[in-house]
C-alpha cells in the first residue's frame, strides 16, 4: 500500500459504561438513581446484620445524596475523562485528514479502504478487536486514560498522536507486524482471531467433535478449544496453565515452570484443550500442540446445536459450529500491523 494516498483517518471508538447505562435506563438520572438504590439496599442489609437485624434508622437526605453522588461518580469521571481526550483525537485528526468515527459494533461491517489509517481510543482489548477487520491498514492505538488502561497495544497519547499520524503519511512509522489466528469453515466462512480463538458449546455443556493434529485423530468431549497467538499468550491462555501449574503442583509438591510467551510476530499458536473428559467414547491424546506452516488444527463439530467459534472475546460475532462443520485453524495470511510510538 503507498501511504502518500492516504487520506482518512477512520478513528475507533466504544461506548462508555456511562453510555451503555444510560441506554439500558433511557436516561442518565435514571441510571444514577438505580445504582444509588442498590447501593442503599446494600448498605441498608449490612446494617441490619451488624445490628442483630434491627432494622437501621431511615438515612436522611444528605446521607442518601452523597451515597448517590458516591456511587454515580466513578462512571461520571471515566465518562468525562474519555470523552475530553477522545475529542482531543479528533481535533488533532482533523487538522491533518478527513475523520470518520466508528463505533466497535460496526466493525464487522465496514469495509476498509487502502486510503485510510486507523486509530483506535479505548482499551487495549479495542484494537484487538479491530486488528482482524482492517486488512493491512496501519493501526495507532491512543491510550485515553492512563490510570485505568495498561496500554500494552496502545503506545500513543492523545498529545502525541499527532506526530503518529504524521509519521504514518511520510511513510517512515515504525510497527510491529502481529500474526493472527485463522478459523476456516468447510462452506467457506472465516473468522480471524489477534488474541485468540474459542471453540466449542455455547453455554456451560460438553463440546462434541473430531479432533485431528499431525495426522492423530479422535473423538473428544471438552468445554472446549482455545487457541493462541503470541499477542493472547499472556491472556487467557496463560490463566489455563496458571490452573495447570497449580493443580500440578498440588498433587506432585512441585509446581513445574511452563512457558508460555510467544513472540508477537512468529509464525506460531499454541492450542490447548479445556477440561478434556476421558470415557469409552472419548479420548484424551490431543490435548496441547503448536500450529504453524507445516500443521494444522482440524476440528469436525459433532454437536447438533449451540456450537460456535468465536475470537477475541466477542461472542456476539462468531461462526455456527453445529454436526457437518468442519473447521481448519492456521495461522492467517494476513498480519496486524501495529504503529509503535
Amino acid at each position: 500500500m503507498n501511504q502518500a494516498e492516504i487520506d482518512t483517518v477512520v478513528i475507533i471508538k466504544s461506548k462508555t459504561r456511562l453510555e451503555l447505562l444510560t441506554e439500558k435506563f433511557n436516561t442518565a438520572e435514571q441510571a444514577k438513581f438505580y445504582i444509588a438504590q442498590s447501593n442503599m439496599t446494600f448498605l441498608s442489609k449490612k446494617s441490619m446484620s451488624a445490628g442483630g437485624g434491627k432494622k437501621p434508622a431511615a438515612l436522611s437526605k444528605v446521607a442518601k445524596d452523597t451515597i448517590e453522588k458516591q456511587a454515580f461518580d466513578l462512571y461520571q469521571k471515566e465518562h468525562d475523562t474519555f470523552l475530553l481526550n477522545f475529542n482531543k483525537v479528533v481535533n488533532t485528526s482533523q487538522k491533518l485528514l478527513k475523520v470518520k468515527v466508528l463505533e466497535k459494533s460496526f466493525l464487522p461491517n465496514y469495509l476498509f479502504s487502502d486510503n485510510e489509517m486507523v486509530v483506535v481510543v479505548g482499551q487495549d482489548g479495542l484494537v484487538a478487536n479491530t486488528a482482524k477487520y482492517v486488512k493491512n491498514n496501519p493501526i495507532l492505538g491512543v491510550n485515553p486514560d492512563v490510570s485505568r488502561y495498561d496500554g500494552v497495544l496502545l503506545p500513543f497519547s492523545p498529545d502525541t498522536i499527532n506526530f503518529g499520524i504524521y509519521n504514518v503519511l511520510n511513510n517512515t512509522y515504525k510497527y510491529k507486524l502481529v500474526t493472527m489466528a485463522k478459523a476456516e469453515l468447510n462452506d467457506g466462512q472465516q473468522l480471524l482471531g489477534f488474541n485468540d480463538l474459542f471453540i466449542g458449546p455455547a453455554s456451560h455443556i460438553s463440546a462434541r467433535y473430531r479432533i485431528e493434529y499431525k495426522n492423530v485423530s479422535e473423538n473428544q468431549s471438552s468445554s472446549g478449544i482455545i487457541i493462541t497467538t503470541g499477542a493472547g499468550s499472556t491472556g487467557w491462555f496463560s490463566s489455563l496453565l496458571n490452573m495447570t501449574k497449580r493443580v500440578s503442583g498440588f498433587f506432585t509438591g512441585t509446581v513445574p515452570e511452563l512457558q508460555n510467551r510467544l513472540d508477537w510476530e512468529a509464525n506460531q499458536l499454541y492450542f490447548i484443550v479445556r477440561e478434556p473428559f476421558l470415557s469409552r467414547n472419548s479420548f484424551i491424546n490431543v490435548t496441547t500442540g503448536i500450529i504453524d506452516n507445516q500443521f494444522q488444527l482440524e476440528i469436525e463439530s459433532q454437536m447438533p446445536e449451540n456450537g460456535i467459534i468465536f475470537s477475541d472475546g466477542v461472542e456476539a460475532d462468531f461462526l455456527k459450529f453445529n454436526s457437518g462443520s468442519i473447521a481448519t485453524i492456521s495461522i492467517a495470511g494476513q498480519k496486524a500491523k501495529l504503529v509503535i510510538s
